[in-house]
């Protein structure tokens, strides 16, 4: 089986004698040292997937960096339009994988992001600090988990109470976890904007009305995505297992199944009791300090250990500590290991689409490590999207602060995905999960998205 193309690895993070001395910031000087790197030839312009749907030059990254140019070096100031086009940007970090200059790109939009961040006003600055905080409090996700659940099943209850009883549809039949997600026409009518139209409360704007949607539509998988991972410390760990703030909440299923196969591959891992963010979110928001400090709890807990994680969004960001730098992500560590010959995976008869992240692509190396560790299934057809396609829309919190380019960049993702027509789509980062989660059920589709591992850990023999 052939396998992908590996990416050049990426540059790597600022670097300290880049920041000024007695500021988080890195200095503007440094900045613009960077973005004088750029020639602006004009390679990003075909992978960038902001510019693909506008066509416009301030919605690429060599735009983006021109403008950057003018903002720092004081030609520009910073207007509402102008923050639009530095928002809008992904950060899928495509661009630097294509360009033949190795311009450091997403060092350039984090540092502006970070000047941006700093020149808010105070209000605005710590409601953006306690929106990323909630974001990154697992404990608040999983009692959204929770409430998920409640919610979903009121709403089950609605849907078979309102409908004809000929017609009514048996919880047994309701799908029991993210696998078997199908098209919720049973409960359209019972949504929250639906309610809220229906009795005649208009949203101010669309736009909210659009934040509200992606929310409701992020919300529901929560209840089959959820598992209690609990905390455990043998006495001689091969490994530690980094949960993150999301872990459980948003891949509870994948970290069963992670511990499941390293119970039959012979390792011991270790999850500490309490797991603090990477920092991820902050630091592509722009609030450096809080990244560093998130960064920093994960080196207290997990220095020179061989940290292992499920996320790939989440080792890009681990790894950028010099003491973490080691951290593998779980498919990668897995295909490594010698697998007992007496260990038989069950034959799998499925089209299963692997779906690369661009955390994994951009950031990682890239996912031959994922095809490898499948392709052991046997019988299992193993697909790839189109060589052209581009992120899928997610970013982080993308999905949430810029939700109409992320369904329309979601909208490419279903039309190749009704091409391959896959019975399960495998993907190693958890916002993709939830993205492409919502997108196939609100297009129709019976399609399971899941972990990797996940698929791995069904298929072992007893």
């Amino acid at each position: 089986m052939a396998q992908p193309a590996c990416c050049k690895p990426p540059s790597c993070e600022i670097l300290p004698d880049l920041r000024t001395s007695s500021s988080e910031l890195p200095s503007r000087q440094a900045l613009l040292y960077l973005a004088d790197q750029c020639v602006k030839c004009g390679y990003c312009l075909l992978v960038c997937p902001t510019y693909a749907q506008t066509q416009d030059e301030a919605e690429s990254p060599r735009g983006r960096i021109a403008l950057i140019q003018g903002w720092l070096g004081g030609q520009l100031v910073m207007t509402p339009r102008l923050a639009g086009h530095l928002d809008r940007c992904l950060l899928c970090r495509a661009c630097e994988s294509a360009c033949p200059s190795g311009v450091a790109y997403g060092d350039i939009m984090k540092g502006a992001r970070a000047h941006r961040f700093a020149a808010l006003p105070f209000w605005q600055r710590l409601w953006l600090g306690l929106w990323l905080d909630l974001l990154a409090n697992g404990r608040w996700i999983q009692a959204a988990a929770h409430l998920s659940r409640a919610y979903t099943r009121l709403m089950e209850g609605l849907a078979r109470w309102h409908r004809p009883a000929a017609h009514r549809t048996r919880r047994s039949q309701m799908p029991a976890n993210i696998g078997a997600i199908s098209p919720p026409s049973s409960t359209a009518g019972f949504s929250p904007l639906h309610l809220m139209r229906r009795s005649g409360r208009n949203l101010p704007s669309a736009q909210r009305c659009l934040h509200l949607g992606t929310l409701y539509r992020l919300f529901r998988p929560l209840a089959q995505t959820a598992h209690p991972v609990a905390a455990q410390s043998p006495a001689h760990a091969d490994i530690d297992l980094f949960i993150g703030c999301t872990g459980t909440s948003i891949q509870g299923q994948a970290f069963a199944a992670a511990l499941t196969l390293c119970a039959h591959l012979g390792v011991q891992a270790r999850i500490p009791t309490k797991s603090p963010c990477c920092g991820a979110i902050h630091r592509h928001q722009g609030l450096i300090a809080a990244a560093d400090r998130a960064l920093a709890r994960c080196t207290a807990l997990y220095a020179d250990r061989p940290l292992i994680g499920v996320a790939s969004t989440c080792i890009a960001e681990l790894r950028a500590a010099p003491r973490l730098a080691q951290a593998q992500e779980l498919c990668a560590y897995l295909d490594r290991l010698p697998w007992p010959a007496a260990l038989e995976l069950a034959p799998l008869p499925r089209r299963v689409l692997v779906h690369e992240p661009c955390s994994h692509r951009h950031l990682l190396g890239g996912n031959a490590a994922v095809w490898r560790l499948l392709a052991r299934i046997p019988d299992i057809q193993l697909l790839c999207l189109p060589g052209e396609t581009r992120c899928c829309g997610a970013a982080g919190i993308y999905l949430l602060q810029q939700p109409a380019m992320a369904q329309a960049l979601l909208a490419e993702f279903i039309a190749h995905i009704r091409q391959l027509d896959p019975a399960i789509i495998v993907t190693t980062n958890p916002g993709c999960a939830l993205h492409l989660v919502a997108g196939v059920r609100e297009s129709g589709l019976e399609i399971e998205v899941c972990h990797p591992v996940e698929l791995i850990a069904r298929q072992l023999r007893a």
